[in-house]
């Protein structure tokens, strides 16, 4: 299938590569029969991914994280006609855990940071569930034994680790920090700010350098109007939700109601 004229309409310039390789896999399912078992997507390269296979009239995809709700998933896209249900999604859980009481001071970037650093790619890496004892991360299955042999400490903690099957997962559930702010406009660089406590001027600065993702989409005009549901990380300073817009103050200032990923 011949690549449509208006493949990149919808897509931001630099997601141009993974949109071409995404088509490609696509194709070789559709038209060639292949079956392609892809490493970890973020939600905004699910969402490419899904509008591609939409595309073809012939390709059909399963996404697995792991677990119900998973963030990050694995794609599975094969010809429409096999069946995907039953095919492995090779994933592994690899649970860390220490005696050093300290553990339950380390966070998910300690965690991601640790398994980076022993020259693992991300796509190889799904979601991970920190716990005050420790945590379980869902891993690509060929990489497993390799963590589970490398791994041994985080961020100045020792730790020791085990290799675990996908049903032995202890799910961790994002705690959120309620935050009622005010602000003069519901532009991203305010409510950041406010998030962040950051001033405007170094608010700018990760956003127009490209650490800003709206909604997993890369976003560097700090103008950009925020609305209720949009999921906002700023690289180095978090995460957080846009939970509700609960109108004007008497100054004629937003109320906007956030949830902060601590």
């Amino acid at each position: 299938m011949a690549k449509p004229d208006d493949l990149y309409v919808h897509f931001l310039p630099e997601e141009k590569p993974f949109v071409d390789r995404a088509w490609e896999w696509v194709v070789n399912a559709g038209d060639y029969h292949e079956l392609k078992l892809t490493g970890f997507l973020d939600p905004r390269q699910v969402l490419i991914l899904t509008s591609l296979v939409n595309r073809h009239p012939d390709a059909a995809v399963r996404f697995d994280g792991g677990y119900e709700g998973a963030e990050r998933c694995r794609a599975l896209i094969a010809p429409d006609y096999r069946d995907l249900a039953s095919e492995s999604v090779e994933m592994k859980v690899i649970s860390v855990g220490s005696d050093d009481e300290r553990i339950s001071e380390l966070d998910h970037g300690d965690y991601m940071g640790a398994i980076l650093g022993l020259g693992l790619k991300r796509d190889k890496i799904g979601d991970f569930h920190v716990r005050e004892d420790g945590c379980h991360v869902i891993v690509s299955e060929d990489i497993a034994d390799f963590l589970n042999l490398h791994l041994r400490q985080v961020h100045r903690v020792s730790v020791w680790t085990d290799v675990l099957e996908l049903d032995q997962l202890k799910q961790a559930v994002s705690a959120v920090e309620p935050l009622d702010i005010t602000v003069a406009s519901l532009r991203l660089d305010g409510i950041a700010g406010d998030v962040y406590r950051l001033s405007r001027s170094k608010v700018l600065i990760p956003i127009k350098a490209g650490r800003c993702r709206i909604n997993w989409k890369t976003e560097e005009d700090p103008s950009k109007p925020l609305k209720a549901g949009d999921v906002v990380s700023l690289q180095g300073f978090g995460r957080f939700k846009v939970l509700e817009l609960e109108g004007m103050t008497k100054k004629g200032r937003y109320r906007v109601k956030i949830g902060k990923f601590v």
